[in-house]
């Protein structure tokens, strides 16, 4: 019995301007496989249509990608990655909050990919955590080293903050509070 492997980090995503994940897509009409664009993208009323291009989507080896680029560039139209334009609008609104640690994991590595606000925060947390340098963290984020330096002073300060909120307060001689039975009763 063999047991499924998942694909190396290197090839789960795709890099920032890579297209050639579409050479893969069942979509693409051949020869051999003859496909109509307009199946995937139907009115809303043409079922048959509807149907038809998400059994294809199913069978895709390379559908997250395909939805992964819909929601990267706010596509809305048609289709994609298995999912029709209204099941992909409620995935559109939350876009830039998608946090996915593999993502932010390959762009550590020096992958160029596309990250999201909430990845790319939590790369600088995570680079910040690692020691990375300023300079690596401003390649990595294409952004200049003062930028970089920017972001690891928030985000330290944003650490200090949640450490200082967490830490129980000492107290001191004299600021004990009274207990309950303490406070006498007025004559």
């Amino acid at each position: 019995m063999t047991t499924p492997t998942t694909p190396p980090l290197a090839s789960r995503h795709r890099l920032l301007g890579d297209h050639s994940w579409q050479e893969d897509a069942v979509c693409q009409p051949t020869d051999y496989n003859p496909v109509d664009p307009e199946w995937f993208f139907p009115e809303p009323e043409e079922t048959d249509k509807i149907r038809t291009a998400k059994a294809l989507c199913a069978q895709c080896p390379v559908r997250r990608t395909c939805l992964d680029v819909a929601l990267e560039t706010g596509d809305v139209y048609g289709i994609r990655g298995g999912l029709t334009e209204e099941e992909r609008g409620p995935l559109h609104e939350q876009a830039d909050r998608r946090l996915d640690h593999s993502r932010v994991t390959a762009a550590l590595a020096g992958r160029d990919i596309h990250l999201t606000k909430a990845e790319r925060r939590a790369l600088v947390a995570t680079a910040c955590q690692q020691g990375i340098s300023e300079e690596r963290l401003a390649r990595l984020l294409k952004i200049s080293e003062e930028h970089a330096q920017k972001l690891y002073r928030k985000t330290r300060r944003v650490k200090r903050h949640r450490m200082a909120k967490a830490a129980p307060k000492a107290r001191r001689p004299g600021d004990e509070r009274p207990a309950r039975g303490d406070f006498g009763a007025a004559a």
